[in-house]
């Protein structure tokens, strides 16, 4: 069963994720800007979006490109600060069609956020927003930082395109 892995990312940390699973499962690696990134040349699909501002980065590109998407088995891995949570939920249900979101397997991830690499804008965005955050963790994350990115964590991605090829190769 052919695959592929494409990806929308800000600042690095879903890229990384990308290139790990590609290189864990031999996939082919699409960042969604290249001209190449057509799924549907592939069986199945691995998304992978950071989150900003409250919504995938990957929203608008799967919403033009829903035909393609529609009938392929696909996994969406999420990229942030935030953990496997309903707010996190929320924010992927916000972003997606409820027909395309109930095809796929989401698989939440953490990130990195380095102060140094985000706008001042973005830093000030984030200030005030910790300012309401009840999370004193999040809070904290959100006015210095993160690195959450392990390796180990794409774990059941790798298993579940596993079961993909292998569903594949019994038929």
């Amino acid at each position: 069963m052919r695959g592929a892995i494409f990806f929308s990312g800000k600042y690095g940390s879903t890229e990384q994720y990308a290139k790990w699973i590609g290189e864990a499962t031999g996939l082919p690696v699409f960042d969604i800007k290249d001209t190449n990134a057509d799924p549907s040349k592939y069986e199945f699909l691995i998304l992978g979006s950071s989150i900003l501002y409250f919504r995938l980065t990957i929203r608008k590109w799967a919403k033009a490109n829903l035909a393609k998407l529609e009938g392929r088995s696909k996994i969406l891995f999420s990229v942030s600060g935030a953990g496997a949570s309903a707010k996190l939920n929320r924010w992927v249900k916000a972003s997606l069609p409820s027909g395309l979101l109930s095809q796929i397997e989401h698989v939440p991830l953490r990130g990195k956020l380095d102060h140094s690499k985000v706008s001042w804008w973005l830093r000030k965005i984030l200030w005030v927003g910790s300012l309401f955050n009840p999370d004193p963790q999040a809070r904290k994350d959100e006015r210095g930082g993160f690195d959450y990115m392990d390796k180990s964590s794409i774990e059941p991605i790798i298993k579940m395109i596993q079961r993909y090829q292998a569903t594949q190769g019994a038929t």
